[in-house]
């Protein structure tokens, strides 16, 4: 499952989605938490579950986020949405690994019911918008077998902890959101799942959209959350590997290859050790080598 790039969709907009499903997202995540008002919460369910039953060709993999536990939606939403053609939910506000636990039971009932073959539909976690979840980011490992990835969030988090703004002067995250940021790359990276870095918010700026995204790729993410179609285009390109960087990649397993027993080796007058060989092989592995 590529987990590059992920558009939020309003679970209300049959529309939206027609719209969204040939922007080259590869995760399409229709919302029935923050983009649904209230009152259309029963209205969204349905919309999604007959969008579920649409059995044409795709390219991208269908999520549903949900409403989070303290809301009291979640079984109702999860009801409506569990049947063939879900490939995994989105998991807001959770506190740590119990809470996926216990996703993961009603799971297991909800699939055996619709037909489907137990463990179907993955999860991804925003794994920081509570302060509870800051102190639980070490909870995902060992992983869930249903868990895919982690992605982390600051709107929801700056609103729980009081704080009158998540970024300074510049544009860039205050401190406790670096923190959430990074805690969220380790846990990840911990659990080995995909780290997911959370959304930008100015989807007009697709210079500093570029910018962000080739930060977050240099840190260790591996994709982000898109809340506009505009950004999928820049989103995929900044968390795909260029040409030149495949190029060193088969170079250095090559090289390798030619000399197991190595543990260092020179390569166009530049040192390259086992660190670099497993860099060398996950950038393969994204394009299926």
């Amino acid at each position: 499952m590529k987990l590059r790039s992920l558009l939020f969709v309003p679970g209300d907009s049959e529309r939206k989605f027609a719209k969204a499903r040939g922007i080259g997202a590869d995760v399409l995540i229709l919302d029935l938490e923050d983009a649904v008002a209230p009152s259309r919460k029963d209205e969204a369910r349905a919309t999604v579950a007959t969008l579920l039953d649409d059995t044409a060709p795709r390219d991208f993999a269908f999520f549903v986020r949900v409403n989070p536990f303290d809301t009291g939606l979640t079984l109702a939403d999860m009801a409506a949405v569990v049947k063939p053609g879900l490939d995994g939910l989105l998991i807001p506000k959770a506190n740590g690994a119990h809470d996926i636990a216990q996703i993961g039971h009603y799971l297991d009932a909800l699939e055996q019911k619709a037909g489907m073959a137990i463990g179907t539909v993955r999860l991804m976690v925003v794994a920081t918008e509570t302060p509870a979840a800051m102190f639980a980011l070490g909870s995902y490992a060992p992983v869930h077998p249903r868990l895919v990835g982690l992605t982390w969030g600051a709107e929801d988090l700056a609103a729980a902890i009081g704080a009158t703004g998540n970024k300074g002067d510049d544009g860039s995250w205050t401190f406790p959101y670096q923190v959430a940021r990074a805690q969220c790359l380790f846990a990840a990276a911990s659990a080995g799942v995909a780290p997911l870095d959370t959304l930008y918010a100015d989807f007009r700026d697709d210079a500093g959209l570029e910018r962000s995204c080739r930060d977050a790729r240099r840190d260790g993410f591996v994709g982000r959350i898109a809340i506009h179609p505009d950004q999928v285009a820049t989103i995929n390109r900044c968390f795909s590997p260029s040409d030149a960087e495949i190029a060193e990649a088969r170079l250095i397993v090559d090289a390798f290859a030619a000399q197991p027993d190595a543990g260092t080796l020179g390569i166009g007058g530049k040192m390259y050790d086992i660190p670099h060989l497993k860099a060398a092989r996950r950038t393969l592995a994204t394009v299926g080598e």
